[in-house]
């Protein structure tokens, strides 16, 4: 039987765009998932905390991708609804789909309280509803939640991290789980120029405490969330440059322990805009 580990490969992308709710867009987001199958990458990660039901239409428009949810939110989804949807789902597709889960901010989430035990009682509801826990993966920074990504997941999807992150939650979580870090990734070898791209996207996370507390545990400081970002960070948490610096920022998470990197494209234009050339670009410099 084949693992998930075999099964999602090396890369996939992250993709907010391909989530989107306008059924006039369907045909155009389902031709684009199908070409990222055609492409060679292994999954594709819906953001923008989506359901399993905007994975199902990507999920028939292939035949082999892995179609996740990156992340969806435990506050927005009930756990009976989404282990029914994802047990539907799996009949249909068996293997087709992942469900990662995660706490979201509590700047965007009115209900925001104890995550983590509120993710415990998540968990718990899923294994009484019967989705198993080999088919989800959660959205661990912190150490408590990557244990639990170990004890209670397939393993973790961490978001805006960097390769130093990833060895620190390799180590927690051991050789056996599913690591699957995030990437974004600028196709612009000007350094002004990616930068900026990169700091126009950056600036709406660094209002979030999550991500920035998660920076201060792995060495940054408080004077590289202003303005945008610091150089040191958009460095560390992008790829930017030419292919083969792009490729050695890549293969720095799988060294530092990544199983799957997950590549968001940012690009300096409208985030519903899908960048279906910088995907045949990405798909093009990891052959």
């Amino acid at each position: 039987m084949t693992s998930l580990k075999e099964t999602l490969g090396r890369y996939g992308i992250w993709s907010g765009g391909l989530r989107a709710e306008d059924p006039d867009g369907l045909t155009e987001r389902a031709e684009a998932t199908a070409e990222l199958e055609e492409l060679g990458f292994g999954a594709l990660w819906l953001g923008g905390s989506p359901g399993v039901r905007h994975a199902v239409p990507l999920v028939e428009a292939t035949s082999r991708l892995v179609v996740a949810t990156g992340i969806q939110s435990i506050w927005q989804y009930g756990a009976t609804e989404t282990a029914s949807e994802a047990a539907e789902l799996e009949a249909a597709h068996p293997g087709r789909f992942l469900l990662g889960l995660g706490v979201s901010h509590a700047p965007l989430t009115e209900r925001y309280r104890r995550p983590y035990a509120t993710m415990v009682e998540y968990l718990d509801a899923l294994d009484a509803a019967g989705h198993p826990a080999e088919r989800r993966v959660l959205a661990a920074l912190g150490p408590k939640m990557l244990r639990l990504s170990r004890d209670r997941a397939a393993g973790s999807h961490p978001y805006l991290v960097t390769p130093e992150h990833t060895a620190q939650a390799r180590e927690a979580l051991g050789e056996l789980p599913l690591l699957a870090p995030e990437l974004k990734v600028v196709l612009d070898s000007d350094p002004d120029r990616a930068r900026a791209t990169a700091r126009d996207y950056l600036s709406m996370y660094l209002g979030l405490p999550n991500y920035t507390n998660n920076f201060l545990r792995i060495g940054f400081t408080e004077s590289d969330f202003t303005d945008g970002g610091s150089d040191r960070l958009i460095d560390a948490v992008y790829a930017w440059g030419d292919d083969d610096r792009i490729r050695g920022r890549i293969d720095a998470f799988l060294t530092a322990g990544a199983d799957h990197v997950t590549l968001q494209v940012v690009e300096d234009r409208p985030r519903d805009v899908l960048p279906r050339d910088g995907w045949r670009r990405l798909a093009d410099l990891l052959k």
